[in-house]
């Protein structure tokens, strides 16, 4: 009887887990479309490619956050399968950059650092929240853990854009955006290969050589 309970009590602990996980998430997603939306129009009304890459970002974490929810509680395989899918949207994030940068290089402008600045910073505090709810979860679950990446790949990336747009009304001058969206650009590589390399080692064997 002794036994029986303490695995009802396991039970319930997992499923006690798994419920505050899925809450993370749902929190963290519905912040990161929220934030999508903010920085589309940012990124519209500015010009700033830097802005651009960030929406990009929370488009992507977005999908992420809502795999991440499909499969709490799925076998170390599933999550891995959709820790590799989560890669593959950072590189196409990282590639629409790419896309971005060069439309700029081609068409030169200097971005409105007002709107880039307010919109930066919005975007900054709504990724700290984010970091903030995921904290619990950086270790260990895979699928959890490469949730908490994309949230801090946002954090760096608010910094960085906040830096553009103050470095954009200190010059008067479109470079430093470019810079920036070009160092976004380079993290999001080593990003999607950090997870990448993690969901790959979860895998099984099996599916590692299929």
């Amino acid at each position: 009887m002794a036994d029986h309970c303490c695995g009802c009590g396991k039970a319930l602990d997992v499923a006690a887990l798994q419920a505050r996980q899925r809450r993370a998430l749902w929190q963290v997603l519905a912040i990161n479309a929220a934030s999508f939306a903010l920085m589309v129009l940012a990124a519209w009304h500015s010009g700033a490619v830097s802005l651009l890459s960030g929406s990009l970002d929370n488009l992507g974490d977005t999908l992420t956050y809502a795999l991440s929810l499909a499969v709490v509680g799925a076998s170390v395989a599933a999550k891995a399968r959709v820790a590799l899918l989560k890669a593959g949207l950072i590189l196409a994030a990282a590639l629409a950059v790419a896309v971005g940068i060069a439309w700029r290089l081609l068409d030169p402008q200097v971005p409105v650092f007002e709107s880039m600045g307010v919109a930066a910073a919005l975007n900054f505090a709504a990724n700290l929240l984010c970091l903030r709810l995921l904290w619990p979860y950086r270790q260990g679950d895979v699928n959890l853990a490469s949730a908490w990446a994309c949230s801090l790949n946002d954090v760096y990336e608010g910094v960085a854009v906040i830096a553009a747009s103050v470095a954009v009304w200190a010059f008067g001058a479109g470079w430093p955006d470019l810079l920036v969206a070009t160092a976004l650009l380079l993290w999001f590589l080593r990003s999607a290969w950090r997870v990448a390399r993690m969901a790959w080692a979860e895998l099984p064997r099996p599916l590692r050589a299929g």
